[in-house]
């Protein structure tokens, strides 16, 4: 038997405001994407940003439907959305902002479970990694270079 650590690596940004201005422009699409979101059922909102090495950025946000779980994540409308419009095109960085109509949200919303293998399988795809960039209302901002530090025993195409 082997006992084997891992760690995963981030930063933590104490504000939106701390991040650089075209990170800051991205987390401001992903809070516009967010107030968009169509979340009557839960009313939590959440809004994604992805920029592309095109230079294009992809928006999404959650999409709720009364015949749960039909719904869809905004990570993934965004990222889906940005491969259906331009096909074979690297994703770079992804950001991601939730909100409640009924708290406020003052800690990091991470990407869901589900979430985090969709973009495992597009680092996997494009080979390279993706900076995802991720936070409440208001408050904290974290920033890992890869899925990876989120789902670090992931699922992929190479085990099929």
């Amino acid at each position: 038997m082997k006992k084997i650590e891992f760690s995963a690596e981030y930063i933590e940004y104490d504000d939106k405001m701390d991040l650089s201005s075209s990170d800051k422009e991205l987390m401001s699409l992903a809070i516009e994407a967010r107030n968009r979101s169509y979340s009557p059922y839960s009313k939590f909102s959440v809004g994604a940003a992805v920029l592309l090495d095109n230079g294009k950025i992809v928006t999404g946000n959650n999409q709720e439907n009364a015949a749960y779980p039909s719904g869809m994540c905004a990570e993934r409308v965004a990222i889906w959305t940005a491969s259906a419009m331009y096909p074979n095109v690297k994703v770079v960085k992804l950001a991601l902002s939730g909100m409640s109509r009924l708290k406020l949200v003052n800690t990091p919303v991470s990407p869901c479970g589900a979430c985090r293998q969709v973009l495992s399988e597009y680092e996997s795809k494009q080979e390279s990694e993706i900076e995802i960039f991720f936070t409440g209302e208001e408050g904290k901002v974290i920033k890992t270079n890869s899925v990876k530090d989120l789902l670090p025993f992931s699922f992929d195409g190479s085990l099929i």
